[in-house]
C-alpha cells in the first residue's frame, strides 16, 4: 500500500480531488486542512476505509480512475490530526495482521 499525505491542500489540488470522488455527496471544503491518499489492492483500501472513519472524524472518498492492476485510491479528508490518527491507526490495524483470515 502506497500512502500520501497532503497537508494544507490547494484550491486546485482540491479541486481535482473532489472531481474525481466517487460519491455525490457534497463536502465542506473548509475544514479541510489535509488530504490523506492510499492507494493499494481494492480488499485493503476497502479495510482501511473502515479503520480510518472509526478512527478519527475523517471522511473517506474512493477516488475514480483507471486503473488495470485493480487498484483502488481512497482520499481521506479532514483537519491534519484527524487525518494522521486516521492514517497511524491504518497502519497500525493492517501491520498487525488484525484483518487477515486463518
Amino acid at each position: 500500500m502506497d500512502i500520501r499525505i497532503i497537508k494544507s491542500p490547494s484550491k486546485a489540488t482540491l479541486d481535482i480531488i473532489l472531481r474525481r470522488k466517487g460519491s455525490s455527496a457534497a463536502i465542506i471544503t473548509k475544514n479541510i486542512g489535509a488530504i490523506g491518499l492510499l492507494q493499494g489492492k481494492v480488499i485493503d483500501m476497502l479495510v482501511a476505509s473502515d479503520i480510518a472513519e472509526k478512527a478519527a472524524g475523517v471522511t473517506v472518498e474512493d477516488i475514480k480512475g483507471n486503473c488495470p492492476q485493480h487498484m483502488l485510491v481512497l482520499a481521506i479528508l479532514g483537519d491534519t490530526s484527524s487525518v494522521e490518527a486516521a492514517i497511524m491507526q491504518i497502519k497500525k490495524e493492517l501491520n498487525e495482521g488484525k484483518y487477515i483470515c486463518d
